[in-house]
């Protein structure tokens, strides 16, 4: 009953809630955070000394964290007097294994990298994450018509709170992203499954054999990676079934997909502050933000208030669905996804002295590599230095003229943003997803 009442009240606030019952129910969630943090973490007691919190204004001058800061002072940042050591020691065992379960039988210690490439320990109590089928059911974007969902879910590692998704409605199967894909093809024929879920880095893996696929899923859901508008009209396509995502991160549940296939940011879930290269805050469509500060309103075992992550996002008009919660027209990827090149600037000559560094935003980017040429299965960007970048394409059959046809379309490409004689290498081999708890990275800068 506590669970169908979680349920309820997630669709409500979505569904029915005004702009400013939102932000009186933010503030409400926030200040009772705030409180518990100080009284609970030793290291937000000391963090928020003299900084009362009585209004927003007053909220948004809390001080910032990272994830650095966070992995420095797990130990005093957490709720349950845990010792980071004893986290990342029981989060390496946990690894892989569906045997070790909970950390003090109460809790999910799971451990990420994400694109950064430093490890992150993230505790959730068993409290929470039994409330996640029922969050499923309300903000998966998964149409109630296709229960019992019967889903086939793929990610790096394992993770108690996928067990604790089962229920009779729903039926998860997790397997590995480095399952071969014969025995992944051979699970989707076997379980007849209704819902694949795979970060798209899996999916364009499973893209030659999607012909394999005895019965169609019903529908697809991607996460953990971006997702490309051109990317999901392909899988689209191939798999002969609507696609949909979610915006899942360790720090919390940022959006998820409504009726309309639209994503909305889960405004009581998480409290996200979006600003701009100039540090202006972004609260209207069209303009990209590069800084994201999330405050997780639901986690108390390991508080997050005010975590900077370096998301690229932008933000979409209101949907038609009459939700009042904001729409992510797309998701970019991170800020060091950006890639670097010397032009012109704008209206002054080709003079040497009118040089200034260009930014290339990565969906751009991954925008002319996608479109130039269908046999292009997967691919990774290297930003040597200011001007120089390695691609390597991956492609589904051999092609003698694909690196040189791609190479002249980049060229083209940069010169409308008057990038003069950038140093584009183009190698054709295969790419692997990577071993470790790694996240495949597409682009990568070197400097």
């Amino acid at each position: 009953m506590a669970r169908l009442i979680d349920y309820f009240r997630l669709l409500i606030h979505q569904r029915f809630y005004s702009e400013a019952r939102i932000k009186k129910y933010q503030q409400k969630q926030l200040k009772k955070l705030v409180d518990f943090a100080v009284r609970k973490s030793p290291f937000y007691r000391d963090l928020y000394q003299g900084n009362p919190f009585g209004s927003m204004e007053d909220f948004r001058r809390l001080p910032l964290i990272n994830k650095q800061m966070m992995m420095d002072h797990l130990s005093q940042l957490n709720t349950i007097g845990a010792n980071k050591e004893e986290l990342i020691r029981f989060a390496l065992e946990a690894e892989g294994s569906k045997e070790i379960g909970y950390y003090r039988d109460e809790y999910v210690v799971g451990m990420s990298s994400g694109t950064s490439g430093s490890m992150g320990i993230y505790l959730t109590s068993k409290k929470l994450t039994r409330k996640l089928p029922f969050v499923f059911l309300a903000r998966s974007g998964i149409p109630l018509s296709l229960l019992p969902y019967n889903i086939l879910f793929f990610l790096r590692v394992h993770s108690q709170a996928f067990e604790d998704i089962n229920s009779p409605f729903i039926k998860l199967k997790y397997m590995s992203t480095m399952t071969e894909i014969p025995q992944a093809i051979d699970e989707i024929n076997r379980r007849r499954i209704n819902i694949l879920m795979a970060p798209p880095s899996f999916l364009r893996l499973l893209l030659p054999q999607a012909h394999e696929i005895k019965k169609k899923p019903e529908i697809i859901l991607t996460y953990a990676e971006v997702l490309t508008p051109e990317e999901k009209q392909i899988f689209k396509d191939k798999f002969g079934c609507p696609v949909i995502e979610i915006y899942q991160a360790s720090e919390g549940q940022m959006a998820s997909t409504c009726h309309y296939g639209n994503l909305h940011i889960n405004e009581d879930l998480v409290y996200i502050e979006l600003y701009d290269e100039q540090g202006r805050e972004v609260t209207g469509p069209d303009r990209i933000t590069t800084k994201m500060i999330v405050t997780n309103l639901v986690n108390r075992t390991q508080p997050l208030i005010r975590y900077e992550m370096n998301d690229l996002v932008r933000l979409g008009d209101k949907c038609p669905c009459g939700s009042n919660f904001r729409v992510i027209s797309q998701i970019i990827g991170r800020s060091d996804d950006i890639l670097y090149f010397s032009g012109y600037k704008e209206g002054d000559g080709e003079a040497e002295g009118n040089r200034e560094i260009i930014h290339i935003f990565p969906d751009v980017f991954a925008r002319w590599v996608i479109t130039q040429n269908p046999n292009i299965r997967e691919f990774r960007v290297v930003n040597r230095k200011v001007n120089q970048v390695t691609v390597t394409i991956d492609l589904f059959r051999e092609e003698p003229e694909a690196g040189a046809d791609l190479k002249a379309r980049l060229l083209a490409e940069l010169s409308e943003y008057k990038v003069p004689a950038p140093e584009i290498e183009v190698v054709c081999a295969p790419i692997s997803l990577p071993t470790d708890k790694n996240k495949y990275k597409r682009f990568v800068r070197e400097f």
